[in-house]
């Protein structure tokens, strides 16, 4: 009983608790979401931007839930559950997948609401999201297998350049919509600014700083295929707040605010039949054209 009460007390078992239970309300969320865009009695047009949108919406909420579910730090290689799925090999090939997925989520987004207001710098800015992420993930695989934390400071600054692309067509459509549609890119814009805030303040120099420490105490890098075994069958078992501080703050937010957006731009997504009605020029009645004079 005295052990069951420490364990309930622990920040960590709580943080833990915390984002299992928001998991799954993400996942149920989904099945709402794929319900009401499915539906043959759907408000919306069930097209086959929707279903890719559901598809890689799926593969991000519930990558997210397996990583909240199985938390585990890549380089650290620390987790809270003693199993082969908390490896950082299984893990970080869940978040590949779901990063990607949400990548390519901003850039359909971006895409679709350029091509419907013409606007240009949105649609190339859709164009260079993915490859970024794609080049973010390969430094990420790469810090994971060498236990080299710089890489992690520039995947984490690359996340930071396609975010700011993704403001930048945000920023371009803004004026170009009105009602619901503009709230919604407002939103976007402030999620997008309070993120890079957070990457530039918070993530990234705590990762430049892991690198310092580490390369001042002279711990040697692993080579890529000893890293790449290593990920695969070592992991230690943590509960130590210690352990976990500066990892709650990052994923904690992860897999809660984020979830959320990629959920609200598949939302977005369905309301395709609808966007051209928030058009800002669409509320502007078109200019009467002058009728000629009768001749009496």
């Amino acid at each position: 009983m005295r052990a069951q009460s420490r364990a309930l007390s622990n920040p960590v078992a709580l943080w833990w608790a915390m984002l299992t239970l928001v998991s799954f309300a993400n996942i149920a969320f989904w099945f709402i979401l794929y319900r009401q865009l499915s539906g043959a009695g759907a408000a919306v047009t069930h097209s086959s931007d929707t279903s890719s949108m559901l598809a890689l919406s799926a593969a991000y909420v519930f990558g997210c839930a397996f990583r909240s579910v199985l938390p585990r730090a890549d380089v650290q290689r620390i987790c809270l559950v003693d199993s082969w799925l908390s490896s950082v090999f299984v893990g970080r090939s869940v978040a590949t997948i779901a990063e990607i997925a949400f990548a390519a989520q901003w850039a359909i987004i971006l895409a679709q609401l350029g091509a419907i207001a013409d606007a240009e710098t949105a649609v190339n800015m859709a164009r260079v999201i993915v490859p970024i992420i794609v080049v973010a993930e390969i430094c990420s695989w790469y810090a994971v297998v060498t236990k080299n934390f710089l890489y992690n400071a520039i995947e984490n600054s690359l996340w930071a350049v396609a975010f700011l692309f993704v403001g930048i067509g945000l920023g371009r459509l803004l004026p170009e919509f009105d009602g619901l549609v503009r709230w919604l890119l407002i939103a976007g814009l402030v999620g997008i600014a309070c993120y890079l805030a957070f990457l530039v303040v918070v993530d990234v120099p705590m990762y430049v700083r892991r690198w310092r420490i580490e390369r001042a105490a002279g711990t040697p890098l692993l080579h890529p295929l000893v890293g790449l075994r290593d990920s695969a069958t070592r992991w230690t078992v943590t509960h130590d707040i210690e352990h976990w501080r500066e990892e709650i703050a990052w994923m904690s937010l992860y897999f809660s605010a984020a979830v959320w957006g990629s959920l609200a731009l598949c939302a977005l997504s369905a309301m395709n039949d609808h966007l051209p009605h928030d058009r800002a020029q669409a509320s502007v009645a078109p200019p009467a054209i002058a009728q000629p004079a009768t001749v009496r």
